[in-house]
């Protein structure tokens, strides 16, 4: 009994030294406190928000203590890059520009006149929108190998949008080109706004799964409507879903399919996904998918001259007209309900030409090594589609396959697009007429062997491993695009990344914490199951900052821990739980509703006789606990800086009891 008597008094010594070993260091380790940031300036605190949020970059760090002429030099090498690189500039890098632009250019000028009509445009635009664009970029550009232009999926996403509203192109041309330059031109301001005001980090709501999806899907969509180029189809649907163009393609199988038209698309086809193949299996020989195209039109448009096949029903071009790009300012709508139109149109299309274009920027930067500014490169391309809108050009952005192919041809900065641009130009001059007999089927063989390769289907998989709830987005996306229409697979697309962002917020992930033995490190019981529960005491770790959008969540979520664990412990007849431990490294954050479910959590387990205690709470955290008085209401020894050090105060109570 005696003996008894003598532990009891041993543990109630050790529970005084522990409580107040700041007090009495000699008796007891040295329990840290957890410490108060010091007082911030209110304004010194928003305009350090302020930068982290918009400034995170320091994009102002190269004007410090630098005299005015100087900084005057900076700034305009800030716009205009081409300044700064272009002072070291020399002929070895030029020899590597010049190839890699002559090599874009013969892949881009077939493109172009497809992408062209992927747009419900005359051919000459595509090619107009790969002259002026790429000579803006160069010079406001950071990406030293993205090469410029019309692309498959803005193409389209353009043309199916400018035809919900201008039902039919054909009879209506001039308004329709009207409003795709009134699109291109608040594309530009969009793309230029959102880059001045640094607001880049929007297009990052598009997560990567949901793009993989739109992708994949909008090469589809691209593919098939390219059947009425390959089989020759003179009456063919206006709708981009599968279901409405297989109707249409078999409709007419009897009497709307050109067999001449077949044999050239399917002979061409095969040639350009033999190119392709070859150049995949030697990456040395990777100018040869590049001139593929171009070979195939002049082979074709020379087969079709020689023949004159085009009286037999095989469709062709016709006409591109000759020149360069004609001012198209006065086209632009600046009033009417056509503005609205163009604006709404625009703003979409922008959003889908920055996410493509900045993703291959920092692709291929990664690559070799330099850092890509997006908001500079969200200034740059909005710029030259501002410039562009005025001067006959659609929207223009990055182009993957364009952009692979200027790098493995040994571009050396953007002097490559300067380059590709002179041979538009030249193009436009003198050869467009040449053009004349070029066979639709060759142009659809193109964007079909171009598109091919957005259909990632290694990227899907890989998603699928990873995270299903992102696989459920991309195949959203994906079905939302081929099945309905572009613009429903993107609104899909985006709604599914906000409703996953959402869901992270409101329902984020809390953990039961146990100790790793010979340790005193404590971590999630499921991923360690050798860690053990200590007697009496519930760790719970909250892995998100506690917002007004999930406090009340965390705090029941932590209850219901708490009731599921108390009935295991009466099953067990173990001690019963009489602390619980908030383990809150991972609360970046916490708001005044937060603050108020840890009250309700609070006085919630006092009525059930448990101790809430805290564990390393972040600067902010301690701050706001303090603020709000929380601290004083639990008490202040009930915070601590580890979770081992709560436990170490915890425990011998227990042990006394138990005793």
């Amino acid at each position: 009994m005696s003996s008894a008597v003598h532990s009891t008094e041993e543990y109630d010594m050790d529970i005084r030294s522990l409580s107040s070993s700041h007090r009495h260091p000699q008796d007891a380790p040295y329990v840290h406190k957890v410490g108060l940031p010091p007082k911030q300036n209110l304004f010194k605190e928003f305009k350090a928000t302020v930068k982290e949020t918009f400034f995170a970059d320091d994009p102002l760090r190269s004007f410090k203590d630098q005299p005015r002429s100087k900084k005057f030099i900076l700034g305009l090498q800030a716009i205009f890059p081409i300044l700064e690189w272009g002072r070291s500039y020399s002929f070895a890098k030029f020899r590597g520009d010049l190839i890699a632009g002559l090599t874009i250019a013969s892949l881009c000028i077939p493109q172009d006149i497809g992408y062209a009509k992927l747009a419900n445009l005359d051919p000459q635009y595509g090619l107009y929108s790969s002259f002026v664009p790429p000579l803006i970029y160069a010079f406001m550009g950071s990406s030293r190998d993205i090469a410029i232009g019309p692309v498959a999926v803005v193409s389209l996403l353009l043309g199916t949008l400018l035809q919900s509203e201008i039902a039919d192109p054909v009879a209506n041309a001039a308004e329709y080109r009207r409003l795709a330059f009134t699109a291109t031109f608040f594309a530009g301001i969009t793309q230029v706004t959102l880059g001045f005001l640094r607001l880049g980090f929007l297009i990052d709501f598009l997560s990567h799964a949901a793009i993989v999806g739109f992708m994949g899907g909008a090469a589809i969509t691209i593919a098939l409507q390219q059947l009425k180029g390959f089989l020759g189809i003179k009456k063919f649907t206006k709708k981009t879903d599968i279901v409405s163009v297989m109707h249409s393609v078999f409709a007419s199988a009897h009497h709307g399919w050109n067999w001449q038209t077949i044999v050239m698309g399917v002979s061409l086809l095969s040639f350009l996904l033999f190119a392709k193949y070859i150049g995949k299996k030697n990456k040395k020989l990777f100018w040869v998918p590049a001139i593929g195209p171009l070979i195939s039109v002049i082979l074709s448009t020379f087969f079709v001259f020689i023949t004159r096949v085009d009286k037999d029903g095989v469709e062709i071009v016709k006409h591109i007209e000759k020149g360069i790009n004609p001012s198209s300012v006065n086209q632009i709508y600046f009033s009417g309900d056509n503005l609205l139109k163009g604006v709404r149109i625009g703003i979409v299309a922008a959003m889908i030409a920055l996410t493509e274009a900045i993703a291959i920027g920092r692709t291929f930067a990664a690559m070799k090594d330099y850092q890509l500014d997006g908001n500079k490169e969200m200034v740059a391309l909005g710029t030259m589609n501002i410039v562009g809108s005025m001067t006959s050009c659609y929207v223009a952005t990055g182009s993957f396959s364009r952009s692979a192919v200027n790098f493995m041809s040994g571009c050396q900065t953007a002097v490559s697009n300067i380059v590709m641009s002179i041979v538009v130009f030249l193009t436009l001059q003198f050869i467009t007429p040449l053009f004349k007999y070029t066979p639709n089927a060759v142009l659809s063989a193109i964007i079909i062997s171009a598109v091919i390769g957005l259909v990632d289907f290694d990227a899907a998989y890989l998603i699928w491993k990873i995270d299903k709830f992102d696989f459920v987005a991309c195949m959203g996306a994906f079905f939302g695009v081929v099945f309905v229409s572009v613009e429903i697979g993107l609104l899909i697309a985006v709604s599914i990344s906000f409703f996953k962002l959402l869901l992270q917020v409101t329902r984020p992930r809390t953990a039961i914490l146990g100790n790793l033995p010979r340790t005193a490190v404590y971590r999630n019981i499921l991923q360690y199951p050798e860690a053990t529960k200590v007697p009496g005491v519930l760790i719970v770790r909250v892995d998100s900052a506690i917002y007004f959008s999930n406090s009340n969540y965390i705090k029941e979520r932590i209850l219901r821990w708490l009731i599921d664990e108390e009935e295991l412990v009466n099953k067990s007849g173990q001690p019963k739980i009489q602390f619980l431990i908030v383990e809150m490294s991972p609360v970046t954050d916490i708001d005044t509703s937060g603050i108020h479910a840890l009250e309700e959590l609070y006085r919630s387990l006092q009525k059930r006789e448990i101790q809430l205690i805290l564990a390393n709470p972040g600067p902010v955290v301690i701050d706001k606990l303090h603020a709000s008085d929380f601290a004083q209401l639990i008490g202040e020894d009930k915070i601590f800086l580890t979770v081992a050090n709560a436990v170490a105060a915890c425990s011998p109570k227990l042990m006394v009891e138990q005793v």
